[in-house]
C-alpha cells in the first residue's frame, strides 16, 4: 500500500516543489493551504505522516499541531519553517512535533525523515492497514472510523481485514467462507449475510457515506466509488419495503 503523506503549506511554489519530489520518491502527496483542511484531512484520510509549515494564513501550524495531539493522535508529524532558532526547534518539538526541518532544506532529507518517523510510528503501535477514513490496528485488533473506534467483534475485525487487503475488490461470499472459516462452502447458508450486516451496521450506519456495497449475483465490496449496480445497506433497505424498486 503507498504511503500517504499531508502536506501543509501555503507557499504554492514550495508545495509543488515538495509534492513532486515526494511523488518522485513513491510518496502520495496531498497538499493543503489551512488548518481547516488540514485537520478535515487528517480526521477523514487518515495520513502516514504530516509534513506542517508554522507560519500559515489564519491559524498557524501550531494550532492544528496542538489539536491533532489533543484528539490523541499520534500520526508523525514533521515541521517544516524559516524559525530556525533553537527556540523554536524546542517549542515545536514540545508542542508534539516528530521532527523539525528548517528551510530550506533538501528534498532528499525531508524524504529521509518521513520514512524514518514513519517507520517508527508504525514500529511502536504494530501494523496498520487503511482505507479511506479507515484505520485497522491488526497488533491490537482495533478499528477505526474518522477517528472513533468500531466496536467489532473478532469476526468482523477479520472481515474488516479481508476487505482493506482487497480494497475495491469484489469478494464473493464463497472466497469469504473460506478465508474466514477454512472449511467447505455451503451455499446455502446466510452466515456470511449475517456477518456482513453486523459489520455494515457498524462500519456506515451513522455516516455519510457508504463503504460496504452489495453487488448482486457476484458479493460484497469495499469501496468510496462502488462499481454501477452496487448497493449500500440503505439501498437495501428501501428495496426491501418497496417492492417496485429496480
Amino acid at each position: 500500500m503507498q504511503t500517504k503523506v499531508l502536506l501543509v503549506e501555503d507557499d504554492p511554489a514550495l508545495s509543488d516543489a515538495v509534492r513532486e519530489g515526494l511523488t518522485d520518491e513513491h510518496i502520495d502527496t496531498v497538499v493543503v493551504s489551512n488548518v481547516r483542511d488540514g485537520l478535515e484531512y487528517i480526521r477523514t484520510q487518515r495520513p502516514d505522516a504530516v509534513v506542517l509549515d508554522l507560519m500559515l494564513a489564519g491559524e498557524s501550524g501550531f494550532d492544528l499541531l496542538r489539536k491533532v495531539r489533543s484528539q490523541r493522535d499520534q500520526t508523525p508529524i514533521l515541521i517544516i519553517s524559516a524559525l530556525g532558532t533553537t527556540e523554536h526547534r524546542v517549542n515545536g518539538l514540545m508542542a508534539g512535533a516528530d521532527d523539525y526541518l528548517v528551510k530550506p532544506f533538501e528534498l532528499k532529507e525531508l524524504h529521509a525523515r518521513i520514512v524514518a518517523n514513519i517507520r517508527r510510528n508504525q514500529q511502536q503501535e504494530g501494523p496498520v492497514l487503511t482505507f479511506g477514513p479507515l484505520r485497522l490496528e491488526l497488533t491490537t485488533r482495533r478499528a477505526f472510523r474518522e477517528g472513533k473506534e468500531l466496536k467489532l467483534s473478532p469476526t468482523e475485525i477479520s472481515l474488516l481485514e479481508l476487505f482493506i487487503r482487497h480494497e475495491n475488490q469484489v469478494l464473493s461470499r464463497k472466497m469469504l467462507y473460506h478465508q474466514l472459516w477454512e472449511s467447505n462452502w455451503e451455499s446455502e447458508t446466510n452466515v456470511i449475510e449475517v456477518h456482513i450486516n453486523r459489520l455494515r451496521s457498524k462500519l456506515d450506519r451513522g455516516f455519510a457515506r457508504a463503504l460496504i456495497h452489495t453487488v448482486r449475483g457476484r458479493g460484497y465490496v469495499l469501496s468510496e466509488n462502488p462499481p454501477q449496480g452496487a448497493k449500500s445497506a440503505e439501498d437495501l433497505d428501501q428495496e426491501s419495503h418497496n417492492p417496485i424498486a429496480s
